[in-house]
Parts: C-alpha cells; structure tokens; sequence
C-alpha cells in the first residue's frame, strides 16, 4: 500500500470532539470523523493555500464543480449539470433546508430507524410530522419494509432517505432503489437522500444514487453528497446538493439565502477538489483497509465474544454492535462500556427506540485502536 493506515495519530489536544471530550483513559470510537490522515494532495492543497496569507472573501471557481461533475460521473455513472449543484455547509444542513422548501408545518415526513439522530431531530425541530417506518431484519440482513412505507407515504410530503444507512451499513441495491422511488411517484412524495456516506461500499457491493435511476425520479429528488466521510475533511464542513430540478432548486436557493449560509470556506473549497481531483487512489487503498477493520471485528465476536451480534456492513466505516442478549438496560450499558470498559460508543437509543441494546461502533482507526477496543468489550461482556 501507498498509505499507511495503522499509523496512530495523535489528535489530542487539537479541540478534536472525538477525541478531546472523553477522559485519556477513554478509547474512542464513536462519532464519525475517521482517525487517519487526509489525503496527501488534499494536504498539500490546502497548505499551499494557506501559503497565500491572505483569507478574504472567495467564490467558487470551475474547479470545484468540475472535480464533482467528474467524480459523480465516474464513481457512480450519472451525468450531472453545473447548475444543479447547490452549496450547503453540510449534509445536515442540506436536509433541514431541503425539508423547509418542499413542506410546510405538521407536513409528514418518512424515516426509517434505527436511523442518523439529527434525521427525528431536524424533524421535531421544524414541527413536521415524523412517520416512522423501521427497517426490518430479514434473513440476517437489515432491510426496507415496502408494505410499510407505502402506508406512510400516503400520508407525508418528503421521505428522507438514507443510503448507504448509517448506522446498519446497507449499500441498497438497484432492485431495492426502484421499488422505493415507484412508491414515492405513486404517492407524489419529494424525496431527500442522505448519501454521504456513497463513496464507502465494500467489494461486492455498488453504490446507486438514487436520483440516477430516471429523469421523473431525477425531477422529485435533493441528493446529499460531500468530501467530508470519505476524506476525513468534515471539519472544513463543505457539501453539496444535486437538485436537477429548476423550480425544487430554486426553492432550495431560496432557504438558503434567507439564512445567509452561501458562503463556500476557501479552505472547504480547496479541500473538496483537490479531494475529488487526486483522491481515488488513497480512497481505494482505505476501503480494504476499513473492511478489514470489519471483518476482524465480526470474527472476533464470533470467536471470542458470541453473547454481542453484529450484521456485516456492505459500506461504511461503521459498526452496529447488538447487546441485547446481555439483558442490560441501555443506561447500564452505556455506563459498564465506558466505565468499566473503557471504550465509548454512540448510544444505539440516539437512532430511534428500535436501537435500543445496540451501540455504534467507528472503526475509522488504525488496526491497533479496533484490537483494543474489543479487548475491552470483551472484558466487559464476560464480567457481565
């Protein structure tokens, strides 16, 4: 390889969340920021800016677009325009706005927990209804209740939508993908994807964006894409819509405007295209690097630790870890991992009740850091 994953990174005393939140004793694996070293282009791209000495106001030049036109294109074979690119400072933020613009108070809006917490919190915030419609375990995987869904789009405005789903890690397939959007044209439902996290699928696995499938699919759907998971360049919080729809994206620029936030960061600029640009070879090398975090993590539960269940994500570089045989309470399991274990997790009840006696597990880390951590829920489980 290239790149050298198992190098440890320091990032304590950086103001890092991850890291700088939790006691020295603590291991983190929680929230989803990865513990590896950017790029070198991106590195380069953004020191040789920083070079200038100068930080005023910028706008966003040809490059940036192209580097996503190009990118979207290659990795995921779907042509897109210039001007159906829309900046948004991040992925949550793309949502809130996209939910503002194409519903209005007490609307329904469909989710489909266990599911990324600020999905219910966004909701609750801006006073829509949330239908919920959970995701059901099938044949040992994690999939879409279609019966449900058709229900609760009956009766909703937006469906928000995760692919790949953070946190069980589906990679949705095509099949899947079309049975979804027929429902959202039958129902005349906006559909908002959260595809954040697309550029992470495992071997065996293709990531579809779901606004790719057809122009009348094309014409209802705010796709939600950035640099930020793949690269590990959330901090320059820099992200993009693709809103092929004229009279959607003109609401959407319209949110946008009405709060100011049209400000692309000249460092957040610099670090998407140099990202999208020279990224593909480190990006590459680091998905074999983080399947093989998960699979040492799905071996070792089962040789080791067979009281826990996990389901083996197809993308992402996120665990859900099931605790549920252990017959704690999600208070207590919480407190005997980081207490007692010494490794923190995201707290499954974040994702909605159905993750209750689950954790979130991040092994955006060296080798040594996923050894350790089970280590220390192993000691837990067999105390307990």
């Amino acid at each position: 390889m290239r790149y050298n994953f198992d190098e440890i990174v320091d990032r304590r005393n950086t103001n890092c969340i991850k890291w700088d939140t939790q006691k020295d004793d603590i291991l983190p694996m929680w929230i989803a920021d990865m513990d590896f070293k950017s790029p070198d282009e991106v590195v380069d791209a953004l020191v040789e800016r920083a070079r200038k000495g100068v930080f005023g106001y910028n706008f966003r030049q040809d490059g940036f677009y192209d580097s996503i036109i190009n990118w979207v294109k290659k990795k995921f074979h779907w042509e897109i325009k210039k001007e159906w690119i829309v900046f948004t400072p991040g992925v949550v933020t793309g949502f809130n706005i996209g939910i503002r613009a194409l519903s209005s108070e007490n609307d329904g809006v469909v989710i489909q927990p266990p599911v990324y917490p600020p999905f219910k919190g966004t909701i609750d915030t801006i006073k829509r209804t949330l239908r919920k419609n959970p995701l059901i375990i099938k044949d040992g995987r994690y999939v879409m209740d279609y019966e449900g869904l058709a229900e609760k789009l009956k009766e909703s405005k937006v469906f928000l939508f995760c692919s790949p789903h953070n946190p069980v890690g589906r990679v949705w397939s095509r099949d899947e993908l079309e049975k979804v959007t027929n429902l959202c044209v039958e129902n005349d439902v906006y559909i908002i994807s959260d595809e954040i996290h697309c550029d992470l699928a495992y071997k065996g696995n293709r990531h579809t964006m779901i606004a790719s499938l057809s122009k009348e699919v094309a014409n209802r759907t705010i796709t939600l894409i950035a640099p930020s998971k793949t690269f590990n360049i959330a901090g320059l919080f820099t992200s993009i819509a693709i809103i092929p729809n004229e009279d959607i994206r003109n609401k959407v620029n319209a949110q946008i405007a009405s709060f100011g936030i049209d400000h692309t960061s000249i460092f957040g600029a610099v670090g998407l295209e140099a990202a999208y640009t020279y990224g593909e070879t480190w990006l590459d090398e680091l998905l074999e690097y983080i399947e093989e975090n998960a699979d040492y993590v799905v071996e070792y539960i089962k040789e080791n630790i067979p009281e826990v269940k996990i389901i083996k994500p197809e993308g992402t570089f996120l665990l859900w870890l099931d605790f549920r045989n252990l017959g704690l309470s999600q208070i207590e399991l919480n407190e005997y991992m980081k207490e007692k274990g010494k490794v923190f997790m995201n707290d499954g009840a974040t994702f909605g009740e159905e993750g209750l006696g689950f954790l979130r597990m991040n092994i955006g880390t060296s080798r040594a850091n996923v050894k350790e951590a089970m280590k220390r829920i192993e000691r837990v489980v067999k105390a307990i």
